[in-house]
């Protein structure tokens, strides 16, 4: 049985545009077995994976790098047919550079890539052509999996959606306010503003993790609805999942929730403030939608990743979404 180890330690967005590898493995070779390594406090979202043998964690928060050498070892000791690494980071190359795999896979980027067996090029809307990152990130196993199309997948148990059963009464929202980057955060006076103007059928679920909870808290109160409810923290990476698959339409910035929508085909509008679709970072869902301003910024984008504040200081590319715009989507 041949053995894959397919590397991310990134974010949680950066996990769930991997799981397409998985997907196009199991479909080609469905005896191979595959392990993907992940930043420790990630491995949730694929705890229910069915494509998976083992999962491993990187702890990148305590003794990082004897953690690194760890895994190192523990990599070359398990001779892995395939190491393929979608990251494009030193740690990450220096593990698949080093790990002893028959086959080692990366993008020309990462630095340790003049070590590996197949280095292939990782570009931006090359050619001003849009590639999904998700297309970008199967190109790595195109040698091996030639053709074939695949999503984004993630598997919430039985249990997440039992779990959910009793918050989902009566027609319900989801709103993923919050963001790790200022200029990729639709701002908290725009949500509260939405949520005035949101039709009465539906009650509305603010999400998140518990970093989130303050933030949506204070949407809540001072947009005054009376049907909203805070949700983060409360709920794991599946469960979030299982809630976002069954809402009427889920609206989310230009981050982590919107990959969990696309993960189970969730209905999702994704607000794009500084950052652009055309990066390959838009949401996958048979129904989803894309929002961002109607005028023509020169500044927009100004980042591949966002910052941490707007760089001409009126982020305009946020402030000038119009509230019609999100009530659109109802209507579609």
């Amino acid at each position: 049985m041949e053995q894959f180890l397919v590397i991310q330690t990134a974010s949680i967005g950066d996990v769930i545009l991997t799981t397409p590898l998985a997907e196009a493995l199991h479909s080609s070779f469905p005896h191979v077995q595959i392990d993907i390594l992940v930043r420790k406090g990630n491995e949730g979202l694929l705890s229910s994976h069915p494509f998976l043998h083992q999962v491993l964690t990187w702890d990148k928060d305590h003794r990082k790098y004897l953690h690194l050498l760890r895994l190192l070892v523990l990599i070359r000791e398990r001779r892995y047919d395939y190491v393929i690494n979608v990251q494009r980071f030193a740690s990450s190359g220096l593990l698949t550079a080093f790990s002893k795999a028959k086959v080692r896979i990366g993008f020309g980027k990462n630095p340790f890539s003049v070590f590996f067996d197949r280095a292939v090029k990782h570009d931006i809307a090359p050619g001003g052509t849009f590639v999904h990152e998700v297309d970008r990130n199967l190109s790595l196993i195109r040698t091996i999996v030639p053709d074939g199309e695949q999503y984004p997948r993630l598997y919430p148990s039985e249990d997440d959606y039992k779990s959910t059963v009793s918050l989902k009464g009566q027609p319900y929202v989801c709103i993923a306010p919050a963001s790790l980057w200022f200029t990729k955060q639709y701002p908290s006076k725009k949500w509260i503003e939405f949520l005035r103007v949101i039709p009465a059928e539906y009650y509305v679920y603010l999400i998140g993790s518990g970093k989130d909870k303050d933030l949506c808290d204070q949407i809540i109160k001072d947009s005054g609805h009376e049907h909203a409810e805070t949700l983060a923290g409360r709920l794991t990476f599946l469960q979030t999942a299982a809630m976002m698959k069954d809402a009427v339409m889920n609206f989310v910035n230009d981050s982590a929730p919107q990959h969990l929508a696309s993960a189970v085909d969730a209905p999702v509008a994704a607000i794009f403030c500084s950052t652009v679709p055309a990066f390959g970072f838009g949401p996958l869902s048979g129904r989803s939608y894309v929002i961002e301003t109607r005028e023509l910024l020169n500044c927009r984008p100004c980042g591949l990743h966002g910052l941490r504040k707007c760089p001409l200081d009126h982020f305009k590319c946020a402030y000038t979404i119009e509230n019609k715009q999100l009530l659109d989507v109802f209507l579609r």
